[in-house]
């Protein structure tokens, strides 16, 4: 049922979870889901060859060639969104894809769907895999209060002054505090966080969830520092709590 101040005849922008890496599509999306997905002729998303990979997976949908892909990334300016929605108005649904995990979040799409709420078109989230939640849900962490950073900053310092901040609002505000890094990066992130914070801070690290190769773990500070797991490449989200 559409909200009042709808357009009557408008589409629905789906957004749409992606697997967060190689594995079974039936374990991360529901039939209902898919079955969604099968029935969508119009995409936005970041990078056409990962999207056309994920279509494959799902199974059941038509033709490659007869399903219009727009690109929207860091690079798309604001002044572009409203032709990526312009599908909407004519009745066609639309699916807005991420690169991993959940549009949106983290994601170049946040912008788009805040222009969509703005035109009173209708916006659906699916279930799917969120490694911010599922992070958290393994984590043992506080998760009444908790907040998800995004990355922190590059530059040795300021990351460290950073995470200082992080483990003081951790125990000021008993609030769990979510973070990433790029992969590659990781090694100097648990590094920094092994030099910076109290050796009672407590860390979960999550890598590759959803995998086969799927590692989840929270200790203390002072117990990690025995031994790091090798996070080489490998994507990963970090919870910290004093």
């Amino acid at each position: 049922m559409r909200r009042g101040g709808d357009r009557v005849n408008s589409g629905t922008l789906y957004l749409i979870p992606t697997p967060l890496g190689e594995g079974d599509i039936n374990w991360m999306l529901p039939v209902a889901v898919r079955q969604c997905i099968a029935g969508l002729r119009h995409y936005i998303v970041e990078h056409p060859k990962t999207a056309r990979q994920f279509l494959k997976q799902v199974g059941g949908i038509p033709p490659l060639q007869n399903i219009r892909m727009q690109v929207l990334n860091e690079h798309t300016q604001l002044k572009e969104f409203a032709n990526l929605l312009e599908p909407l108005l004519t009745g066609n649904d639309i699916g807005l894809l991420s690169e991993a995990g959940c549009p949106a979040v983290a994601d170049p799409g946040a912008g788009l769907v805040r222009l969509a709420h703005q035109k009173n078109l209708r916006v659906v989230p699916l279930v799917g895999p969120s490694s911010i939640l599922l992070a958290l849900m393994a984590s043992g962490l506080n998760g009444q209060h908790f907040v998800f950073h995004g990355y922190l900053p590059i530059e040795k310092n300021k990351r460290a002054g950073k995470i200082i901040e992080l483990e003081r609002d951790s125990i000021v505000r008993d609030q769990t505090q979510i973070f990433i890094e790029t992969p590659y990066r990781n090694q100097r992130l648990l590094d920094a966080i092994a030099l910076t914070c109290g050796n009672d801070t407590a860390l979960c690290i999550a890598c590759n969830l959803t995998l086969a190769s799927e590692f989840i773990s929270t200790r203390t500070v002072k117990e990690w520092k025995r031994g790091f797991p090798d996070l080489k490449d490998k994507p990963a989200i970090f919870l910290l709590h004093g």
